[in-house]
């Protein structure tokens, strides 16, 4: 009887202590889920919030203003060429100077001339050398140095727009035939005005269609999300390409600016209600 009652002991004894650690491991497992809870309900809101942001009406909206330019942009330059560096240097520094003077005589400030680029390179040429004795196959091709040529090119602002074309000539004359005029463009001092209202009836536009939207699919057009930007001004560009000659009576070169275009984009998303 005592060893059977032993026994039972034993047996009430083990069973208490695995009821028991089964207890404590569930408490701390509820514990842990109860801890890590709120996160995985704020990761799972998280999720949510940005599933419905992306799942609304997206519209692109393009905003256009016409604008007539205010300032004319010329690249010109001289190019000289002569058998040393030196030399060659001395005749573009010459013409340049020329043409600066010109610039400024005809109202153009010191702070809308602008050295673009400024170059020196060796002009060659490729002699063929034939011998009398030798064959056609031995004959050899060589790179002769024959002479340096510098070019020497700035941007430059012409405010009057008006004169423009009268400020070419007159740049033609001093710089002689080392004149380069390479091109002239147009654009707006200050675009930012045009650009305000370009994007004003970007937005509108993009609104106007997200409405629309909505209504054929009958429902409520919500707050707008997300809106970003592209585009912008880009000023009109006439690419003249000539090299004119000093001496030479010229007609009066005729400038036309004409208008231009600010154009802006936006797309936007609007969430659903």
């Amino acid at each position: 009887m005592k060893k059977r009652l032993y026994v039972a002991v034993i047996v009430v004894t083990v069973v208490a202590l695995a009821a028991g650690i089964a207890y404590v491991s569930g408490t701390h497992a509820a514990a842990s889920v109860a801890s890590a809870g709120p996160a995985s309900s704020s990761a799972a809101a998280a999720q949510m919030t940005y599933s419905s942001d992306s799942m609304g009406i997206w519209v692109s909206g393009e905003g256009k203003v016409t604008a007539v330019p205010d300032v004319a942009v010329l690249t010109l330059g001289v190019e000289a060429q002569a058998a040393t560096v030196e030399e060659a240097m001395d005749e573009a520094a010459v013409a340049m100077n020329r043409v600066i003077d010109s610039l400024h005589s005809n109202g153009v400030a010191e702070k809308d001339i602008k050295t673009q680029w400024f170059n020196v390179y060796p002009i060659t040429q490729w002699v063929d050398v034939r011998s009398p004795i030798s064959s056609w196959a031995d004959d050899e091709d060589y790179e002769v140095l024959t002479g340096y040529e510098v070019t020497n090119t700035v941007t430059v602002k012409i405010r009057n727009i008006d004169a423009a074309g009268d400020i070419i000539d007159d740049v033609a004359r001093a710089g002689g035939d080392l004149t380069r005029i390479n091109g002239v463009s147009f654009t707006v001092d200050d675009p930012s005005v045009c650009e305000d209202e370009a994007r004003d009836l970007a937005v509108a536009d993009a609104r106007a269609k997200a409405q629309q939207l909505a209504r054929a699919a009958g429902v409520s057009l919500g707050r707008a999300f997300y809106i970003s930007e592209s585009g912008g001004y880009y000023p009109t560009y006439w690419d003249y390409g000539v090299e004119l000659r000093g001496g030479e009576a010229y007609a009066a070169t005729p400038i036309s600016p004409g208008e231009t275009e600010v154009t802006l984009t936006v797309q936007m998303a609007f969430e659903i209600q």
